[in-house]
């Protein structure tokens, strides 16, 4: 970059800006900008987190990972008796009757299982049968189930005559999008406390295994060494959902199968191994789906619809997850605090407007950032696998958003910055060459300065013939303003083909095809060199119209020389703190301008080019030339070879 380059450097100075903030700390700059923005999307986040906004997407990862998980098969201490639409068919006939329930009970309790759970509302008699069947439920083994519902209207009763600790209610608990993801342990109207169906049977399980349980100092269910932990309205993904009773975060067992399963048809003929009863909770429930006791599950949504699951596998999963919890070890759900949440968002926030703040490349932001919600996803899903669940999403998007705002806000500020360089630069470039040293101005640019380097260019350097002897007729005022009007010209000129004006030297011009971005390869220096020539013939073809304007206007019309050369230079920044301009150095430099003041009396038109062989090398026989042959050149022992460009060669 040649002198402009210090005088719009002083220009961004005067605006409080600086080329090491352009450039050199940019985009690594400090982190102010970054860290607003990060406030600014993780406080937005935590308000609508707060409100309940991310809950849908938290709950939509949730059932995602239930389904990711391996399936552990069915649970070997539960057996499922399903009332099919098939069995309603054989019985012609429903709700099927009470002496049907009392056979079916009586086979069961037959084979000598640990408890008996009963899925079929029984509130008023279905004859025949009413009396076999409260034989059957007298039964200690037997529970039936309530309804409590939302209001005393929605209650429905057990059978009759049932002590309380044998009757559970079988109230499912929707979350806002109608999946049941929670099992209701007990509920309390404060004079009572109801428990649940799938409680009732679990308790009835530990009984006969000698297992203890009880409620601790805390008011949480304690059985043998597992503690229930109470699910609160914002545990997890939760933020807002109704806490009453106790409840505690439902362990899906198994998508394909929670446990054996036989028809009603099965047992009723005697069809059914004494093995899968014996020592087991057996549930009677209807699965056929006219009956539409069916709910929403985290494995409903598949992609051949939503396949909903009947109430009675839902009561078997949860009765799972109780027996599995104490007996097998593997524990409940457990949660952060929400401190700790707020703050695992926050973390992956900063990671991402840092993230955005230090890499270049989009294509390295975007694989890096998948890469970091891939980490975020396979920590979060570990977890989960150990039975913990914390919010996925959250930090998701304050990963996303953060980086996303910062790389807009960064985008947004290198525009700005990039159109005053541009307007800087543009003045005395061309748009190319301003927008490659934008591109590399990191690379190039140091403490405002531009560090020495060797490149191989090609020098432009022209000159007025006569000049002085003009200046001595006019007034200095006169002088400058013709004078303007000839190197704007010539500026545009260079500028068009995508050279840079060193210097203007009076009356003259110096200007370079090949800085300041290195050109290495022979294509691009050969280019440079045809640029060159192309952009003396341009002015060249200028001069006449411009000598015609002046003539009209009293002005004197001129004629003007030329001389081209390409050879290594060397370029950067000289001088000192005080005064700094770009230097182009080397005898290419001194070659062209002594090819620019060669034989000086053959002057033929109103613009002589001359350039030497190493340029001539370059143009590829798409210029017409004439040899002036070998020439000695002012301050050179060698004689130089010499060319005189006489046009474009037409095709």
């Amino acid at each position: 970059m040649p002198k402009f380059f210090h005088q719009f450097h002083r220009q961004l100075k005067e605006r409080g800006w600086s080329w090491k903030n352009l450039t050199h700390s940019f985009p690594f700059a400090d982190l102010q900008p970054v860290a607003i923005i990060w406030i600014v999307v993780t406080g937005t986040l935590l308000g609508v987190r707060h409100l309940g906004g991310l809950q849908p997407l938290e709950l939509n990862a949730y059932d995602l990972m239930v389904q990711l998980r391996p399936d552990p098969g069915p649970d070997p201490r539960l057996l499922i008796v399903e009332v099919t639409d098939w069995d309603i068919s054989a019985l012609n006939r429903w709700p099927i009757s009470d002496r049907t329930l009392a056979k079916a009970i009586a086979e069961i309790a037959r084979l000598e299982p640990t408890a008996i759970g009963l899925d079929i509302i029984r509130d008023i008699p279905y004859e025949p049968g009413n009396a076999e069947l409260a034989t059957q439920l007298k039964n200690p083994k037997v529970f039936p189930i309530t309804f409590i519902g939302s209001s005393k209207y929605d209650r429905v009763q057990p059978p009759p005559n049932i002590p309380d600790q044998r009757v559970g209610f079988n109230d499912l608990y929707l979350d806002p999008d109608g999946i049941v993801r929670r099992n209701v342990i007990s509920i309390g109207d404060g004079k009572n406390t109801f428990y649940s169906f799938s409680t009732r049977l679990a308790f009835a399980y530990f009984d006969s295994q000698k297992i203890e349980y009880k409620a601790t100092e805390n008011n949480e269910f304690l059985v043998d060494k597992t503690v229930f932990s109470k699910l609160l309205s914002n545990s997890g993904g939760y933020q807002n959902i109704p806490a009453q009773g106790y409840q505690i975060l439902l362990n899906y067992r198994s998508s394909k199968k929670i446990a054996e399963i036989v028809t009603l048809t099965q047992l009723l003929e005697g069809k059914v191994d004494p093995k899968l009863v014996k020592g087991k909770i057996v549930l009677i429930g209807v699965t056929a789906p006219t009956v539409k006791d069916i709910f929403s599950t985290p494995y409903s949504a598949t992609k051949n619809g939503n396949i909903p699951t009947p109430g009675v596998l839902i009561h078997a999963t949860a009765t799972s997850q109780i027996l599995s919890a104490v007996l097998d070890g593997k524990g409940l759900f457990w949660y952060w605090d929400e401190w700790q949440e707020m703050l695992w968002m926050a973390f992956w926030g900063a990671v991402g407007g840092c993230l955005a703040w230090r890499l270049e490349k989009s294509l390295d932001l975007i694989a890096i950032a998948i890469v970091a919600c891939g980490s975020l996803f396979g920590f979060t899903f570990f977890l989960f696998m150990q039975q913990g669940w914390i919010p996925l999403m959250a930090p998701t998007l304050a990963l996303l958003i953060t980086a996303g705002v910062a790389v807009t806000y960064k985008y947004e500020q290198s525009r700005q910055q990039q159109g005053i360089v541009m307007k800087l630069l543009g003045q005395q470039t061309s748009p190319a060459i301003a927008n490659a040293l934008w591109k590399e101005r990191v690379h190039l640019l140091e403490s405002g300065l531009l560090p020495g380097q060797k490149v191989t260019a090609t020098i432009v350097l022209t000159d007025l013939q006569g000049f002085s002897t003009i200046s001595e007729k006019l007034p200095p005022e006169v002088v400058m303003s013709w004078l303007n009007e000839y190197l704007s010209a010539m500026a545009q000129e260079v500028q068009a083909h995508q050279g840079v004006i060193n210097k203007f030297t009076g009356d003259g011009m110096l200007a370079v095809f090949g800085v300041p971005i290195p050109r290495t390869t022979p294509e691009e220096i050969a280019e440079d060199a045809r640029l060159a020539v192309s952009c003396a013939l341009a002015i060249s073809s200028r001069l006449p119209e411009m000598n015609q304007n002046w003539l009209t206007r009293g002005l004197p019309a001129v004629k003007m020389r030329v001389g081209i050369f390409t050879g290594p230079v060397m370029v950067g920044s000289l001088g000192g703190t005080t005064r700094l301009e770009y230097g182009v150095i080397g005898d290419s430099v001194n070659i062209a301008s002594r090819l620019e003041s060669c034989e000086k009396h053959r002057q033929e038109g109103t613009c002589r080019i001359l350039i030497a062989e190493e340029t001539f090398l370059h143009l590829a026989n798409k210029f017409e030339v004439e040899s002036w042959g070998r020439l000695p050149l002012r301050g050179r022992e060698q004689k130089v070879n010499v060319y005189r460009i006489l046009g474009r060669k037409k095709k």
